[in-house]
């Protein structure tokens, strides 16, 4: 995007009511979402995101980001359950639910991108609670999924079942890189922040249960497949115990709050929460130490955990603060679950031909075929053999081959 119109894109960011989900105006907040979140990515690769980031800082941007992130989240997990008992509600088309829930995907992933940057984080202000807090969920359905193979997510109408569960689960992934992005910023984050991660939520030990379950990692017929850039990939057997990207995220955010002078202050370490931390233990293989050499001084404090007794948290008076975006959100609507689904019934879900013509076409352009290609983190593969491909399937436009 040139200059103007990112900077143009970021001004028109703003927070939606929840029952203006899926509506006009709501689709062109998510189209400007979208544009950024693609901007970012190709800013990113050729290392030059620092205008986004200052744009974001400056128009106060990334509270009001996540406030739509909850706000899709509470839509999914309140409105739509209510929307699909609806005897009325017969969709002439997915492709607006399908929008609504692609929405906190872009958001997540735009958030995944610029929270690399110390500024970003600490725009966040107040907000960082509810960021917290999502992460939080979002990793307990990572820990949840590795137990049954799927993610606990809404039933949508059965087209959309499979999309769902995918999108949830990467979606999943990309909370867990902005935590980790979080957790690189312990000394500068508020003091709530630091008691909700420590002894609210208890990361800690979600995450050592992340470490055991490893749920980007899973065996078919005999072969151990990981998930990496977006696709389930055979792992051959020289490669498995190569650490992946979500591995060293987990390590890193386990770093980040063991052993901060800070962290260790607050944190409870208490019977329970030694013995879950201990288990790392086994994880800290020579091989695995090579290629993350930082897990050297987790290795050091854990052999120390193992043999002494810490002392209790210090007990400070602090007035703490608490999630405000998501209570706001629930007390706002409470009781008119209902009301907003009938209201989107008719307002949103039942498009004439020419409104879905209209959205298509623009949605035809922002997914652009080559900007999509662009996007994509390795050349595409052959279905059949998976070498590399470069003839696309004519008819559906989304498999390769490398041959007629």
């Amino acid at each position: 995007l040139p200059p103007a119109e990112a900077e143009a894109l970021v001004r028109a960011l703003q927070g939606t009511e929840l029952r203006d989900a899926g509506g006009q105006g709501w689709l062109r907040q998510h189209e400007y979402v979208t544009k950024l979140n693609m901007h970012a990515i190709l800013s990113a690769s050729a290392g030059q995101e620092q205008l986004l980031t200052e744009l974001l800082v400056t128009y106060a941007k990334i509270p009001v980001l996540i406030g739509e992130l909850i706000c899709v989240e509470i839509w999914k997990y309140k409105i739509f359950p209510v929307l699909c008992r609806l005897e009325d509600f017969k969709p002439r088309s997915t492709f607006p639910i399908y929008v609504v829930l692609h929405h906190e995907a872009s958001i997540i992933n735009l958030l995944e991108t610029v929270f690399f940057y110390k500024e970003i984080c600490e725009s966040a202000e107040d907000s960082i609670l509810d960021l917290i807090d999502y992460c939080h969920r979002k990793l307990t359905l990572l820990a949840a999924r590795s137990t049954n193979g799927q993610t606990a997510v809404l039933v949508p109408p059965q087209e959309l079942q499979k999309q769902a569960e995918t999108m949830e689960f990467e979606i999943s992934l990309k909370a867990l890189s902005v935590l980790r992005f979080i957790t690189d910023q312990v000394e500068s984050l508020p003091l709530s922040a630091l008691t909700q991660m420590l002894n609210t939520h208890n990361l800690p030990c979600l995450l050592v249960e992340l470490v055991e379950r490893c749920p980007w990692s899973r065996r078919e017929a005999g072969k151990l497949k990981k998930f990496e850039n977006g696709l389930w990939h055979v792992v051959p057997p020289e490669d498995q115990v190569k650490m992946t990207k979500f591995d060293g995220q987990v390590w890193i955010a386990l770093l980040n709050l063991l052993l901060s002078p800070e962290c260790q202050r607050k944190y409870h370490f208490d019977g329970f929460n030694r013995s879950q931390l201990l288990k790392l233990r086994a994880f800290l293989t020579d091989v695995l130490i090579d290629q993350l050499p930082n897990l050297v001084e987790m290795q050091r404090f854990l052999s120390h955990l193992a043999v002494t007794e810490p002392a209790p948290p210090k007990k400070d008076l602090v007035l703490e603060q608490v999630p405000v975006i998501w209570d706001h959100i629930l007390k706002k609507n409470a009781g008119k679950w209902e009301a907003i689904a009938k209201h989107q019934v008719k307002r949103v879900f039942s498009p004439t031909e020419e409104e879905l013509k209209l959205q298509a076409h623009r949605w035809a352009q922002t997914y652009s075929l080559d900007l999509m290609e662009a996007l994509t983190p390795e050349k595409p593969r052959c279905r059949v053999c998976g070498v590399e491909a470069a003839k696309r399937c004519s008819r559906c436009r989304n498999e390769w081959y490398c041959t007629r």
